[in-house]
């Protein structure tokens, strides 16, 4: 096949002198260079290994010529580190950082130094992959165990998750929960009624409503005073402190509840429970909120975490993580992700949820922020601001305005018309001060940020207006401005993790020690098929923590977030230009938000034609778990589309079934390249199929990272994408989350883009809001924009071909021990590939080899997925041909070692695989037991002895045991004796 040059010219990284094409004047410190970890001479052995001339003929055999864009990516051309890091400080400073007290569920707060440094800030915490492998990953589980411990106390809940997306989702996620549990025995009549208080923070209200829309729930908002709790009510949902600040008593209220059998959910802020009753303790089934104001910059809107406690009777059935405590093979305590049989992954359409991201590296800052500061800090973080919010309501009552709330935490209602509104907001814009304006109040939130001065500058403010004198004096209240029945007794914190770490050093250790448990990017490859474990540069990385990024409110007015604006509308256009699309939404805050986010939009564009009947989403047996799981939360049925054996879509079969259902056909639900690591011959014909029969086509942007600058979503016939920033465009996955995953769409759907009720953005006819914040995870869009500003048009088509080459390398080194399952036409892999251990399965199982790989220094491939009994694989484009080669090095030994069993050299049931992974308690243990070398069990290649050889800290861990003994709290200190 004829190569065409023009397409496809290959500039590659040379990492040895400066490169023949370059001015001697222009930066030879390109980021390219530093991305991609395979020089020029590498290159060529590498094309020699995989039976390649060159790069592009290798591109040519993968990609088919139907769909490969004949053009060059219109982006910007490369920035050096320097050059990019220089232009984004002109453009942050186009953000201005005024003081907000808007509140509305986001606050100042105080990142400790510590935290900032050695967890948000270090790659030994934000380069980890979610902990599903728990053996190498005991240091972010304990964390996450801390997090959900600090909920538990501070909730008066017993059971936690390890965090989900934001408040307003996992507001959702109880919706969802509560109304399964009340109609999983229901034979006819259901309770569909959802009684969602009008004192709900306002973006939690239109996520609601977005999830309810298509699933059955009806969301009936108003004064929770008025409740009608009739047989069709299956739930409530409060806010406590309300979004007006109030402070209410429920009591009374959960108590009909309880008697009428319903639910009751609390959304409530973490902080003010330092002070108020929790709702454990006074009837609420579930409580929900953010964990932000816990040392997590607001980000203009995040990351975050938001948590989710419930009572014990709901923890097999409660959405997200939950991190549980077991045993390991030696009966050690060794932590673990508890009862996944949950998850989505699994469950698939019977999922009630598609979570696929937490946010895990932000819950663990949170739950390090209550380690750091105890019990006696956080109340003492709780109590000052509730007292300078008392002393600020005093000193405007002496001015003559009348403050709304009798009872409050940190929020004051001062009633004001449209006419003071008007001088109150002139005044505080020309002190760079933000409140929160309502129909009738100006909403002042003070925070742990709000020091003495602010509150004198807010009472001169106030006094200003009024004419008055101000007059500041610091007398402090001597009693809480809180119902005295409502105010907390119960202890809390009162584990000695959160009793024993409040001096730097002591806090810097311990947060060291976990980390040094834990198996991140900066000890070797996270070979993970599907969840590309690329490079997170620390040049993208940086700008989030600067000011003007990380301490802009969310709600802030637009003329203060120009600089946010402009990096926004440069993404979008470069994320259509790269998927071929015409609209795009950053809105969606995890991928499976993104499915579902481009599934409603498909479902809106057919409801705006009078076609509310298209229910019928066709997804082929390969498919991610979340795709079913998002598919049925969107309100569609799921039809299960075949396979062939070469792991193809079955073209037929897709035929059948699209004309069988074409008069409700919704959508086909696709992931390209297939799930399979092929890019199928046949996609533009399958989209075709689709179109015909009256659906759209929604493709899974997992696999993206073998597309762009090759192909788009839109060149083989997509109508709309999800993309996974944190995969193929560089966010850190964070031990978990945090994910982004916007959409892009062609014309038809782009009215239909999510808007927000407190911000302006998304379609003519958008939908409601998907996530609490108008632009998602804000702040860690920096990340995506900078990785395409740096690597330019001719980069990021770069960085998809060496994946390629390096997924074809691993292929062609390992294709001799181990069987490549799938492959496409020309027999080439795409950026991933499945290698079969089915063959072996007498001898060991895919689970032994995961575990092994932990003893040569590896975290394993992704395992069983697509298909069990095998591991895929997907090196990314940033790994080195050295440490490919010794991943390879490490999986052909491991070969050995399973031909060792085979032959009957090693025991079939006691050898080094089935006892995997060895720590280095038990190969230094006084007495050893088993029939190979300690030097075999520990140190199998010689790389391992210079530096690469990494120690699990737990055996492999029992999984039933710690299911059928739950514990997902901080265990008493006496449990971790053996």
């Amino acid at each position: 096949m004829p190569v065409k040059s023009h397409t496809f010219a290959c500039h590659f990284p040379n990492q040895i002198g400066t490169p023949k094409h370059m001015s001697k004047t222009a930066s030879f410190d390109r980021f390219v260079n530093r991305h991609i970890g395979i020089n020029a001479q590498e290159l060529q052995e590498m094309l020699k290994a995989v039976g390649a001339s060159s790069l592009d003929q290798l591109i040519f055999e993968t990609v088919p010529d139907t769909i490969r864009l004949e053009r060059e990516l219109n982006l910007p051309g490369e920035l050096s580190e320097y050059e990019y890091l220089q232009e984004l400080k002109q453009t942050a400073a186009k953000n201005k950082v005024f003081k907000s007290y808007i509140g509305m569920g986001y606050h100042g707060t105080i990142t400790p130094s510590v935290i900032l440094r050695n967890i948000f800030q270090n790659p030994g915490w934000y380069t980890q992959y979610t902990p599903y492998q728990a053996e190498i990953a005991q240091g972010r589980l304990e964390a996450l165990l801390n997090f959900q411990t600090m909920v538990s106390d501070l909730t008066g809940l017993p059971i936690a998750g390890a965090s989900l997306l934001d408040e307003a989702t996992a507001a959702a996620e109880a919706m969802f929960m509560f109304h399964t549990q009340k109609n999983k025995r229901a034979k006819e009549e259901t309770s569909d009624v959802f009684l969602v208080s009008d004192k709900v923070l306002p973006q939690t209200i239109d996520v609601l409503y977005t999830r309810a829309k298509h699933v059955g729930i009806e969301v009936v908002v108003g004064d929770w005073r008025s409740f009608d709790f009739n047989d069709k009510v299956f739930g409530i949902l409060l806010q406590y402190p309300d979004s007006e600040g109030a402070v209410e008593d429920y009591r009374a209220l959960t108590e009909k509840a309880a008697a009428h059998e319903i639910y009751v959910t609390v959304c409530a802020d973490l902080l003010s429970l330092a002070l108020l009753t929790p709702p454990g303790e006074w009837g609420a089934d579930a409580a929900v909120g953010n964990t932000q104001r816990f040392g997590v910059p607001m980000g203009y809107g995040g990351p975050h975490a938001a948590y989710f406690a419930t009572k014990d009777d709901f923890k097999r059935v409660i959405p997200g993580r939950i991190i549980g405590m077991s045993v390991d093979a030696h009966g050690k305590p060794a932590l673990r992700m508890a009862l996944q049989t949950r998850e989505q992954h699994i469950r698939r359409e019977k999922a009630t949820s598609n979570i696929c991201t937490a946010q895990a590296l932000l819950a663990i800052m949170a739950g390090m922020y209550a380690a750091y500061h105890g019990p006696d800090g956080i109340k003492a973080i709780a109590v000052r601001v509730h007292t300078l919010a008392q002393m600020l309501d005093a000193h405007l009552q002496q001015l003559g305005y009348k403050q709304k709330n009798t009872h409050y935490f940190d929020t004051l209602a001062v009633e004001a018309d449209g006419a003071l509104q008007a001088k109150i907001r002139e005044a505080a814009l020309a002190q760079g001060i933000n409140f929160h304006y309502t129909q009738s109040c100006v909403q002042i939130s003070l925070d742990e940020t709000t020091s003495l001065k602010d509150v004198e500058q807010l009472v001169a403010l106030f006094a200003g207006i009024k004419g008055a004198q101000a007059s500041f004096k610091k007398e402090e209240p001597k009693n809480y401005q809180l119902p005295t029945a409502l105010q907390r007794e119960s202890a809390y914190l009162t584990h000695p993790v959160f009793n024993n770490y409040h001096t730097e050093s002591k806090m810097m250790r311990y947060i060291k020690r976990l980390e040094n448990r834990d198996l991140s990017l900066t000890l070797s490859m996270i070979p993970l098929g599907s969840c590309t474990m690329k490079l997170n540069a620390a040049t993208e990385l940086l700008p989030v923590s600067w000011p003007e990024f990380a301490d802009i409110h969310p709600f802030a007015p637009h003329d203060q977030v120009q600089g946010y604006r402009q990096i926004f509308t440069e993404l979008e256009n470069y994320l259509c230009e790269i998927t071929g699309f015409t609209g795009c939404s950053l809105q969606p805050n995890s991928g499976a938000q993104g499915e579902y986010t481009g599934l409603l939009t498909i479902q809106a564009y057919h409801e705006s034609r009078g076609d509310k009947h298209r229910n019928i989403a066709l997804i082929p047996s390969s498919a991610h778990g979340t795709n079913p799981a998002s598919a049925v939360m969107a309100g569609l049925e799921v039809v299960v589309v075949n396979c062939d054996d070469h792991g193809n879509i079955d073209v037929a079969d897709l035929r059948t079934k699209a004309e069988q259902h074409r008069d409700n056909l919704s959508s086909l639900m696709v992931t390209y390249p297939s799930t399979h690591g092929v890019f199928e011959v046949h996609i533009n014909e399958i989209c075709d199929i689709i179109h015909q029969n009256g659906g759209k086509v929604y493709m899974d942007g997992a696999n993206m990272n073998a597309q762009v600058g090759l192909t788009s979503p839109a060149t083989i016939g997509a109508d709309v994408c999800h993309l996974n920033l944190h995969k193929t465009f560089a966010i850190p996955h964070g031990g978990g989350g945090p994910g982004v995953g916007p959409i892009c769409v062609n014309d038809s759907l782009k009215p239909f883009l999510p808007k927000h009720p407190l911000v302006e953005t998304g379609g003519s006819q958008g939908i409601k809001a998907v996530s609490a914040a108008p632009w998602g995870s804000a702040s860690i869009l920096l990340i995506s924009y900078a990785y395409i500003k740096m690597l330019g048009k001719t980069g990021v088509t770069d960085a998809t071909k060496y994946a390629i080459l390096n997924a074809n390398y691993i292929k062609a080194r390992l294709s001799e021990a181990y069987h490549v399952l799938y492959v496409g036409d020309m027999g080439r892999s795409a950026h991933e590939l499945i290698v079969d251990l089915r063959p072996f399965k007498d001898f060991v199982s895919a689970e032994d080899v995961a575990k092994r790989l932990m003893d040569y220094g590896f975290h394993a491939p992704t395992l069983s997925f697509p298909v069990a009994g095998t591991i895929m694989i997907e090196p990314t484009e940033s790994e080195s041909k050295d440490e490919l080669d010794r991943f390879c090095d490490a999986l052909l030994q491991i070969r050995q070692e399973i031909d060792e069993i085979a032959r009957g050299e090693a025991d079939h049931d006691n050898n080094v695989l089935t006892n995997a992974p060895h720590t280095s308690e038990v190969v230094c243990a006084d007495n050893w037991l088993y029939p190979y070398s300690r030097e075999k069990a520990a140190y199998p290649l010689p790389y391992l002895r210079q530096g690469y050889k990494f120690w699990p800290s737990v055996s492999r861990i029992n999984n039933a045991h710690g299911d059928r003994n739950l514990i997902c709290t901080c265990p008493p200190m006496e449990a971790y004796m053996v």
